[in-house]
C-alpha cells in the first residue's frame, strides 16, 4: 500500500496485481482494462507516511518504509524492552533518501496542582482497547500492557469487560499505566515527562490537552522544547 501510494502520488502509470489489483481485470468486475494514473496533481509528490503499529513485523515494516511511526498507549519508560529490535531491525534496511523515522508519541496533557486527576479519563480508553478490542488471545493492546508488567492487571480488565462490566473494568486499571501514558501534573512534573519521550525516542510530542485553555497549554510544552 505504502510504496503504491507514493507511486500514484507521482502520478505514475499504475499496473499492479498481488492483494490489489490495478485496473481491476474482467474478471473480477473490472471495465476499464487499461492502466492507471492520477488525474489530479497533488501539491507535492511526496506525501509522508505514518504508519500506527504495534506488533514486531508491522513496526519492523514501518521503521524501513514509512515516514513517520504512531505507537499506541506509548509508556516511554517501556518503549526500548519492546521496540528497540524491530525497529533497530528496520532502520538498517531503510533507504537513506527517507531520512529520519519520526516517532509521534504522547498522551493527555494538564499542568498544575491538582492536575494528577486527569490521568483518570485514560481509564475508559485503556479498559475499552485492552479489555474488548479483541478477542481472548487475538488482543494486541493486551499483549502490549502485559509485555509492560501488568499481566493480572490486564487480565482483569479483559475479564470484566468482556463480561459488560466496563465500570468495573475501568477501575482494574493500573493508575501506574494510566501515569505513564499522560503528561499530567504539577510543571516540574510534566517537564520531566515531556523529557522521558524525548529520551525513549519520540521526536514529535502528540498531546491532548486537557483544561480551560488548550492552546496556552501547548504553546507552554512548546516553550519546553
Amino acid at each position: 500500500t505504502i510504496h503504491l501510494a507514493r507511486r500514484i502520488w507521482r502520478r505514475e502509470v499504475i499496473e499492479h496485481h498481488g492483494i490489489t489489483d490495478m485496473p481491476l481485470p474482467a474478471e473480477k468486475g473490472g471495465t476499464l482494462g487499461k492502466p492507471l494514473k492520477l488525474l489530479t496533481r497533488p501539491v507535492r509528490d511526496t506525501i509522508p507516511v505514518y504508519v500506527a503499529a504495534l506488533g514486531p513485523a508491522n513496526v519492523r515494516m514501518t521503521a524501513e518504509l514509512a515516514d513517520g511511526w504512531l505507537p499506541f498507549l506509548y509508556a516511554p519508560e517501556h518503549a526500548a524492552k519492546i521496540w528497540n529490535g524491530p525497529l533497530t531491525e528496520g532502520t538498517a534496511r531503510r533507504d537513506a533518501a527517507l531520512g529520519p523515522l519520526s516517532v509521534v508519541a504522547g498522551g493527555l496533557l494538564a499542568v498544575g496542582d491538582g492536575a494528577e486527576a486527569v490521568r483518570d479519563l485514560m481509564r475508559p480508553m485503556i479498559a475499552l482497547y485492552v479489555g474488548g478490542m479483541g478477542a481472548p488471545g487475538r488482543n494486541f493492546y493486551y499483549d502490549l500492557v502485559c509485555q509492560y508488567g501488568y499481566e493480572a492487571e490486564a487480565a482483569a480488565v479483559q475479564e470484566h469487560y468482556l463480561a459488560g462490566r466496563k465500570r468495573e473494568a475501568e477501575s482494574a486499571v493500573p493508575a501506574e499505566l494510566c501515569e505513564l501514558l499522560c503528561l499530567a501534573g504539577p510543571e516540574g512534573y510534566v517537564r520531566d515527562r515531556v523529557e522521558a519521550f524525548r529520551e525513549a525516542g519520540v521526536t514529535m510530542l502528540n498531546v491532548t490537552p486537557v483544561g480551560p485553555d488548550p492552546a496556552r497549554l501547548v504553546a507552554q510544552v512548546r516553550n519546553w522544547l
